[in-house]
């Protein structure tokens, strides 16, 4: 008979550790390099065919500071978690959008176990690094507000970005540590056919090439998409620079060669006029694009030399069958419509005038009433990246982690507008204070006021929060046929709201815990709430997101949540018979079950029954035999 084993345990400590999940899938790929949870490297060079020791030089971009970035992608996030606040949300009930505040490398981190492998494309901005951009002070570890402060790590306010200035030794250094780590997790998160645009300028453009070659590998760069930003000629440079750079990475370039017929703008489908029995065509030479250099045949075809398209038997089959005309001095070939239908349009220059910074800017301020954004990104820059890449797939999932001003959200609702789509967006942004030092107040004036206006704090996620519903608004208004979801959920990162982990991170001591009146305090931060007791562990999770259908199961208990259907959270102050045996009935069986360990009142002979009581019912209720299930405690 078969031997089931459920697993009771403790819920982990860290919600995600990059580390250890880089480690379960190195022994998915090979079994025999892990040995008693360690990786023997000379058994992983084996099996990568290297039999000899390798030079240790090779060539690489380094810097002082990078093995600091690669230890701080993979070191866990503890004591973190991410706070549901319902009342800055819009359509909460029935929106899939997320809007995520907080330190993006911790947001990142927190989104690994949810959506590892789920996202289709990434489209970031960070700063340029021009010696005026704020950027990222990472804390690594630390989570002691009081002693970040006093290693000048974080301002008083909280503040975590420093100004780097181009006098600065360590200039690229300090971009280049804070972009790393954060590209490693976001790689993480694509799909196997997920790609990601960056934009960037001319000033890190170069080491941006290399970081990402390096952790997403030189074979799945695509291409370094170029686009018109200016349309204005700067006099105080030698030359004036109108372009930015946006690179374009794959996940796998093999996957996306083998449906590239599916990547790329829409085609030009002028000029179509002639007709035959197969249907419209138009006349296109034959000659090949480049002659020699591209490597065409170099032949004489019906009198005429020249380097071709196809071979010379090709030719002939393609002659014979009326799909190549030869007049005098040309030979050109029928190309159908309906072929061209089926067929996308990609290059590397974007240059158009609607991508101008200035048009996004005149824009947005449309949109706002004020200008409250130096330079964002134009809408019609990122629904042409969406275009490209999510055509075919209008349920995609789209992330940018440097928000901004939200022209992320803005592109992914027109777009579904204008398709029909149903693609959905999580963008992530650090609540940055909006500078009101006496350099900056005037700059930031309008922001600010902006901000007062609407009664907010004065900082860059209250602007992005309020672009999306005015742009949802506007586009809901525009297309009321088409009805897209405009809402958006939104999570502000926060510390833990389970009291042991706030103990073992130092938030608070054990003492603390043991003097709280209620069971309530003894196991949870003042100012909880259930649901985000349920979110915490919800991150805890493999692959079910942030906007999956929470139910609350009043039948079992007022404080039993369902997750998607897959996750039972019993957050109940005491554990009885009858809530077990509710909890064992429910179909399909759960794949885990959460209780409180206070719930058992530290009697381990009252939870050793509870569980095989839990345990002989789950095996009773489920069909199709023994069921695998885990049980964990808060």
């Amino acid at each position: 008979m078969e031997q089931h084993n459920p697993v009771f345990e403790k819920i982990p400590l860290s919600v995600t550790n990059p580390f250890s999940e880089n480690l379960r899938r190195l022994a998915a790929l090979f079994p025999s390099i892990v040995k008693d949870g360690q990786v023997d490297f000379d058994a992983l060079k084996e099996e990568l065919g290297e039999f000899e020791e390798v030079d240790k030089e090779r060539y690489e971009l380094t810097w002082a500071g990078k093995q600091e970035a690669k230890r701080t992608a993979g070191e866990p996030v503890i004591g973190r978690t991410l706070k549901y606040v319902p009342e800055e949300s819009k359509d909460p009930e029935s929106t899939e959008n997320l809007y995520i505040e907080g330190d993006n490398l911790e947001v990142l981190k927190l989104l690994q176990n949810a959506y590892i492998g789920k996202i289709k494309m990434i489209y970031i901005d960070p700063p340029y690094n021009t010696g005026e951009d704020r950027l990222y002070k990472d804390t690594f570890n630390q989570t002691d507000d009081e002693s970040a402060k006093g290693e000048g790590l974080i301002g008083e306010d909280g503040e975590r970005f420093a100004i780097n200035p181009k006098t600065s030794a360590k200039y690229h250094t300090k971009w280049l540590s804070m972009m790393y780590p954060r590209l490693r997790l976001a790689r993480n998160l694509l799909s196997d056919d997920g790609v990601i645009f960056i934009s960037i300028s001319d000033i890190e453009v170069g080491n941006l090439r290399e970081i990402c070659d390096e952790i997403f590998g030189g074979d799945n760069f695509l291409a370094n998409i170029c686009h018109k930003a200016r349309a204005s000629v700067s006099n105080d440079k030698i030359i004036s620079e109108s372009h930015n750079h946006v690179l374009f990475y794959a996940k796998s370039e093999l996957i996306l060669y083998d449906i590239r017929h599916k990547i790329g703008l829409d085609p030009n489908l002028d000029g179509f006029s002639l007709l035959d029995e197969k249907g419209a065509y138009k006349l296109n030479p034959v000659d090949g694009p480049g002659g020699a250099k591209k490597g065409n045949p170099h032949y004489t075809f019906m009198g005429i030399d020249g380097y071709w398209r196809y071979s010379e038997e090709k030719m002939l089959e393609k002659y014979n069958n009326g799909e190549i005309l030869v007049n005098k001095n040309s030979i050109q070939q029928k190309y159908y419509l309906e072929k061209a239908k089926n067929s996308r349009k990609t290059d590397t220059t974007w240059w158009d005038n609607n991508l101008l910074t200035s048009n996004a800017t005149k824009d947005l301020i449309n949109l706002l009433g004020r200008n409250c954004f130096d330079s964002p990104k134009n809408i019609n820059l990122i629904i042409r990246m969406l275009i490209s890449h999510t055509y075919f797939d209008k349920k995609a999932l789209i992330l940018d982690f440097f928000s901004g001003s939200s022209t992320t959200a803005h592109a992914v609702m027109q777009f579904n507008a204008e398709d029909g789509g149903n693609r959905k967006f999580i963008m992530v942004q650090y609540p940055e204070q909006l500078d009101e030092t006496e350099k900056k107040v005037k700059e930031n004036k309008a922001a600010i006021d902006f901000c007062d206006s609407l009664g907010v704090p004065r900082n860059i996620c209250e602007i992005g929060k309020e672009r999306i519903r005015r742009a949802g608004d506007k586009i809901q208004k525009e297309h009321p046929e088409a009805s897209p979801d405009t809402g958006f959920n939104v999570f502000r990162l926060a510390d833990t709201n389970i009291r042991w982990i706030a103990a073992e991170t130092g938030q608070v001591s054990l003492e603390d815990a043991l003097i709280t009146s209620g069971k309530d305090l003894r196991d949870f931060m003042p100012g909880y709430t259930d649901k985000d007791v349920v979110y915490e562990i919800l991150l805890r999770q493999y692959d079910i997101p942030l906007t999956a259908k929470i139910e609350s199961l009043g039948e079992i208990g007022k404080r039993t949540y369902s997750v998607a259907g897959t996750l039972i959270v019993c957050l109940e102050e005491s554990i009885t018979n009858e809530i077990i045996d509710k909890i064992a009935a429910i179909e399909p069986v759960p794949h885990k079950i959460i209780f409180r360990d206070s719930a058992f009142a530290d009697d381990i002979t009252l939870k050793e029954n509870t569980m095989m009581r839990l345990d002989a019912l789950m095996q009773k209720h489920s069909s199709g035999g023994k069921t695998p299930y885990r049980v964990e405690f808060l």
